[in-house]
């Protein structure tokens, strides 16, 4: 099919979103649970304040069948588009399309090669260059085996730790960047507030891990949202590493979401070793592969 045969939905409410991609989220619910679990809070908390483009897109094929999703809901420069695989000229639909927008749209994450392909559409729309940024994997959890012989014990932050687990989620990105090789600072993240850090405590979505009385790591999540949840992100102070608490951490966040019903997923790094031999050996599997894409002046 060529790109003037498929057709995009922009959705800047939602509940719509979901209702309309329903059945395309169910039978792509891994690869898809990013955006099914980012319009699921954005439907029970609001738009995020710090955002400055909020929509929802699906692409859909002559019949009116959805094809791939996208979303625009960053906050964080340069508010990159998220997509999930589709045909290579839906794809090139989508991006064309977001370059219409007249949003300056500065790259696109998400699901390969479709977000290179919608990252390199834009690009060439407006004289610019496609920089890969970081390149990443989606993993899906078969069955969980727990490390043995960690001292502590995990548990759920409460109000208390808020200060603690703010610090912490502020400090992940640099910390990735450095377990990685990265410059500090290449890849900016969101920076959260303590609003932000207290909704995520009062929604149970941060874990922490205890030795000797001591808070040692830090690991997020979403609970399941059309039965996938999400595990990030995996912080362990540079103080506390090499004792298995990042794993203790995952495998109790893991856990919750297994007993909840859900299939457990996570992203990482590829240029981190640590991290996906960590998750290898946890029983996570590889999925999709992933990358972020810049869109930089020529």
């Amino acid at each position: 099919m060529l790109p003037d045969d498929y057709t995009v939905a922009m959705f800047d409410d939602p509940r719509a979103f979901l209702a309309a991609g329903e059945a395309y989220f169910r039978e792509h619910r891994v690869e898809a649970a990013m955006i099914a679990v980012t319009a699921d809070r954005a439907v029970r908390d609001g738009r995020p304040e710090r955002s400055p483009y909020f929509w929802f897109a699906l692409v859909r094929d002559p019949s009116g069948d959805a094809v791939g999703a996208a979303m625009r809901t960053a906050a964080f420069a340069p508010y990159p588009l998220y997509v999930t695989s589709m045909p290579d000229p839906a794809a090139r639909l989508l991006g064309s399309w977001a370059v219409g927008l007249g949003e300056d749209p500065g790259g696109a994450n998400g699901t390969l090669p479709a977000a290179g392909v919608v990252a390199e559409t834009m690009a060439a729309a407006l004289g610019r260059d496609v920089e890969m940024t970081m390149a990443t994997r989606l993993w899906e959890l078969g069955t969980l085996v727990p490390p043995t012989g960690v001292q502590g014990r995990g548990r759920l932050a409460t109000e208390t730790d808020l200060d603690l687990c703010l610090a912490w989620f502020n400090d992940f990105r640099r910390a990735a960047d450095e377990q990685a090789g990265r410059p500090s600072g290449s890849h900016e993240g969101e920076a959260l507030t303590p609003a932000d850090m207290r909704a995520r405590i009062d929604q149970r979505r941060v874990v922490l891990w205890e030795a000797d009385g001591v808070v040692v790591h830090l690991t997020g999540l979403d609970h399941p949202v059309l039965g996938v949840g999400h595990v990030g992100p995996v912080y362990t102070p540079r103080e506390h590493r090499g004792y298995g608490y990042a794993a203790a951490g995952v495998a109790y966040a893991s856990q919750l979401i297994v007993e909840a019903g859900g299939r457990s997923t996570l992203y990482t790094d590829l240029d981190n070793p640590v991290s996906n031999g960590v998750y290898a050996r946890l029983g996570y599997e590889p999925a999709y592969d992933t990358a972020n894409f810049e869109l930089v002046a020529r």
